[in-house]
């Protein structure tokens, strides 16, 4: 059988991913600054920029749908090939979208064709992760787990930093006053979409070079793969499920909370502090180099530590930052923008670390992949998918103020810190071993 080495798999799922969340977050740059102009002019600015971000919640909502069908066939037909699927889906309805016509070229089609390929996007990521933590983990030797499975977690801030830097590339200069120049709202927004077809192509080459993980091979030769793996999963590990998307609930909305709702908040025609986007591009940026060092580093303590009290740390870190986070981003000052997004890159990256690791060791192997994705990405919807547009709603309802932004996540942190404190220490799970106890016998 022929097995990738660790640094090989890491590296390649590190590519991998970033192309996926690169073409995931400028759907969301976009939807901050100009999607609402572009594909919802006959709204109010109020009133479009909700639109926006709930095309940006059809996302979302598409991904427990793949978090499902990939979930599913990557129980039964292994890791490596639902991967290749995810990818090529998510890089064709990203170029797509680089492609549309606009609200003044073909009408209501225009928004309707957006909602079909964020559906797409959806479905792609939504069978994305779950792949991609298990081929790192699955692949890692047993004390190296929680730092090889973060390789994947990585590719949030790298996604985030290419997406990031493009979008400032060609926005250049072209928000003037908060408003976006002609040259960007007729061609220049549509170039992060499509180099996105370049990128992916690239990710595939990589992504077919890996083998299959050893726990799948296992499961094949023993025979012991499932026909049913979610009914499987939903009826033996519920409970497991239920506790995973717990976990990653601040995670997923803060996220979101602080790089994609922070932009409209702070910058374009309708925001509140009327800064240039640019200051946001970059405080994402850093944000993200930090979010590089943090996952990573807790990934590796968590492999000495255990899980548990490296994700209860970074919660409780979370909720003391919260109203500072705010405070920053209120003094208009872009320095303190930065630290800002900073704070909360620094605290939800060492939650991220070793989150792949944790949810990896709380299923069995035939049903983990179906586990782990309906588990996160379940999260998602009520999480990151629900955040811009709650954020829009309670900034409406405050008259601007940030410290309802600050309450919600806060909010969102308790929900995690529960769901943390119910789950056991998973450290010493062996990833190969095909128990079918749920994770509650079998953690302790």
């Amino acid at each position: 059988m022929k097995r990738s080495s660790s640094a090989l798999v890491a590296t390649a799922t590190l590519i991998g991913t970033s192309i996926e969340w690169y073409d995931f977050y400028i759907y969301g740059f976009a939807a901050a600054l100009i999607f609402p102009t572009l594909f919802f002019p006959k709204s109010s600015p109020f009133v479009g920029q909700l639109a926006a971000y709930a095309v940006f919640g059809v996302g979302f909502l598409a991904r427990p749908l793949g978090g499902i069908v990939f979930g599913h066939f990557g129980d039964r037909l292994g890791r490596k090939s639902m991967l290749v699927v995810t990818l090529t889906i998510m890089g064709a309805a990203t170029t797509l979208v680089g492609l549309l016509p606009t609200y003044a070229r073909i009408g209501i089609w225009a928004p309707v064709l957006l909602v079909a390929l964020r559906l797409c996007q959806g479905i792609a990521v939504g069978g994305e992760w779950g792949g991609a933590v298990l081929m790192a983990a699955e692949h890692a030797h047993s004390r190296l787990k929680g730092l090889v499975a973060s390789f994947p977690q990585m590719g949030v801030p790298v996604g985030l930093i290419l997406a990031s830097l493009i979008f400032a590339a060609v926005a250049g200069r072209s928000f003037v006053s908060g408003n976006a120049s002609a040259a960007f709202l007729n061609f220049g927004w549509r170039i992060p979409f499509l180099l996105s077809a370049i990128l992916v192509v690239i990710g595939l080459i990589v992504r077919l070079s890996v083998a299959e993980t050893p726990a799948f091979e296992r499961l094949k030769r023993r025979e012991e793969l499932v026909s049913a793996p979610v009914h499987s999963v939903l009826s033996e590990n519920l409970r497991a499920v239920l506790l995973a998307g717990g976990a990653f609930f601040v995670i997923n909305g803060g996220f979101y909370l602080i790089t994609t709702q922070l932009i409209s908040y702070g910058a374009g025609p309708h925001s509140v502090l009327k800064l240039d986007p640019r200051v946001f591009f970059t405080a994402n940026v850093v944000g993200s180099c930090v979010a590089m060092v943090s996952t990573p580093l807790a990934g590796w303590i968590s492999d000495r530590i255990g899980r548990r009290p490296i994700y209860l740390a970074a919660i409780a870190a979370i909720i003391v930052f919260a109203f500072p986070i705010y405070a920053l981003v209120d003094t208009k000052d872009p320095r303190s923008i930065v630290l800002a997004v900073s704070l909360w890159e620094l605290a939800g990256g060492a939650a991220y670390g070793p989150l792949a690791a944790m949810l990896s060791e709380m299923f069995p192997p035939h049903v983990r992949y179906s586990g782990v994705s309906i588990g996160y990405q379940g999260a998602a919807i009520f999480a990151g998918g629900l955040a811009p547009f709650v954020a829009t709603l309670l900034l409406h309802w405050s008259g601007g103020a940030s410290w309802v932004l600050a309450v919600y996540l806060t909010v969102m942190a308790a929900i995690s810190l529960l769901s943390i404190y119910l789950i056991p220490e998973t450290s010493g799970v062996d990833l190969n071993e095909s128990h079918r106890l749920p994770p509650v016998e079998y953690a302790r």
